[in-house]
């Protein structure tokens, strides 16, 4: 199972995802470890999604802006494919 961090925000999306089967974590943007994540999704609101100018990840950063939870997770799909 794919474990997928969604920004705190983003209620409908963690609740769609976790209905899909995806392992939810929720984060808040300031003070999070992301590094065991398979993938995150964002807001897209902010470019420094963090708060931290230096945050590196391995996995795909997924912007939710102008997306339906279904466009995200096809994303996710596609990612994970």
């Amino acid at each position: 199972m794919k474990r997928v961090g969604v920004e705190k925000s983003l209620q409908n999306v963690k609740t769609f995802l976790s209905n899909e089967g995806y392992d939810v974590v929720e984060f808040e943007n300031n003070n999070s470890d992301i590094r065991n994540l398979d993938a995150v999704v964002v807001t897209g609101q902010s470019n420094n999604f963090l708060g931290m100018q230096n945050t590196t990840t391995k996995a795909p950063v997924i912007s939710a802006d102008g997306c339906t939870p279904e466009d995200i997770k096809n994303q996710l799909t596609n990612t994970f494919s």
